[in-house]
């Protein structure tokens, strides 16, 4: 296995499990400099052009811009064999089931450690992972380039060179592959290569399904699809991580800034981090209207007519340029923060994301000051200002009558 040995910065992202839609970038590649070792330190702007190939024998083409809505990774499924697709095709037909995608798994033990690798297609992966790992454009180039990434929570701990190369394996011989980012990782997955590396790190193809169930729980489903499959299905949400009884009825009574825009919040706990709010105060709290700019948003009644107003002074004052409409994240999203059990403000409607990809969480991003003045004169407070800076977010934090 040929790995050619020039030095490439490794774009070291620390990705925190956020709010859907808050995710870390801006700044230029910096050029490699081979005297400079790779480094597992958060780097303050970790998004850059596509990174060149380590090996260009061992790079896919690259994924470009992330499509299609981000999926619940509410099981997985692993054999020792590849699955066929009748398989898959038999899982997908389950009732219930919304989503299937096959990828390679299997462990390499590093230094007494067995490390859980994922080979896979980035474009269709990468919609199953944590929103800021999913929303990171760099991370999914570096993969696709032949680089890996790695679970922030192992990133100091791994043995790489002074080159950022890492051994994957226990004897000499085993293949070399390049520190391409640090990444929060989907569960049962520590570290992510493309699918070119299938063959040289001797993995079974194809011999890993994740499952997403959308709005139905994973858990009325989990048997029918274990009979698809043959094989006993892990779960992975949320519910299966904290130990949530799906279908509990649970209730939020927010104080403070919010309180009055919420009430009290009755919710059903699903699975894959998603809850049911009660449809009745979906009815009486949610609302889908057109607003300057954005087009259509579905948002907290109460909040819809101060953006509508932050918006309309956006435009008035020349700056309607400075929001990218096909870069808006979405408001109302009725789910935990990911990898948590923690309501989000977007639960509730009450926060909107904007211009993602140039203001990720651990950023100053991108966010013209002007824009971000007006929204607070309307009520938002501005995540670019929070100690983990999140400048992407803005919630509401007062009610402001338009005059």
């Amino acid at each position: 296995m040929r790995v050619t040995r020039a030095l490439a910065a490794t774009a070291t992202v620390v990705v925190l499990a956020i709010a859907p839609g808050c995710g870390a970038s801006g700044g230029d590649e910096p050029k490699a400099d081979p005297s400079t070792p790779a480094s597992a330190d958060p780097d303050p702007s970790p998004s850059r052009p596509e990174a060149p190939a380590i090996d260009p024998a061992m790079a896919m083409d690259p994924p470009g811009p992330r499509e299609g809505a981000l999926q619940s990774s509410d099981m997985i499924l692993l054999s020792r064999e590849p699955f066929s697709e009748e398989d898959v095709a038999a899982i997908s037909a389950v009732e219930g089931v919304q989503r299937v995608v096959q990828f390679s798994h299997s462990q390499v033990p590093i230094e007494n450690r067995l490390l859980n690798v994922a080979a896979v297609d980035p474009t269709t992966y990468r919609n199953y992972t944590p929103l800021g790992s999913a929303d990171l454009q760099d991370v999914w180039d570096r993969v696709a380039g032949g680089e890996f990434a790695v679970d922030r929570s192992l990133a100091k701990r791994l043995p790489t060179d002074e080159s950022g190369f890492l051994r994957f394996g226990a004897k000499e011989g085993d293949p070399l592959i390049h520190l391409g980012a640090t990444i929060d990782q989907a569960p049962f997955v520590d570290v992510v290569v493309n699918e070119k590396w299938v063959e040289p790190l001797g993995m079974k193809p194809g011999n890993a399904l994740l499952v997403g169930t959308g709005v139905t729980s994973p858990y009325s489903v989990r048997r029918a699809v274990e009979q698809a499959a043959g094989v006993s299905a892990q779960m992975t949400d949320i519910v299966a991580q904290q130990g949530l009884d799906p279908g509990a009825r649970q209730i939020a009574v927010p104080i403070g800034t919010v309180a009055e825009a919420v009430g009290t919040f009755t919710y059903t706990v699903l699975g894959g981090g998603r809850i049911a709010p009660d449809p009745a105060w979906v009815a009486s709290h949610i609302a889908t209207e057109q607003v300057p700019i954005l087009g259509t948003v579905t948002c907290n009644r109460f909040v819809i007519p101060q953006l509508r107003e932050a918006l309309l002074e956006i435009q008035a004052t020349g700056l309607a340029d400075e929001i990218h409409p096909g870069e808006y994240a979405g408001c109302y999203y009725p789910r935990f923060i990911a990898g948590s059990t923690t309501l989000s403000n977007h639960s509730f409607g009450l926060a909107l994301d904007l211009n993602t990809p140039g203001n990720q969480r651990g950023t100053v991003g991108e966010m013209h000051p002007v824009v971000v003045s007006i929204f607070k004169k309307w009520g938002f407070a501005w995540g670019g200002d929070w100690n983990y800076t999140d400048p992407m977010h803005f919630e509401m934090n007062r009610l402001v009558e338009p005059g």
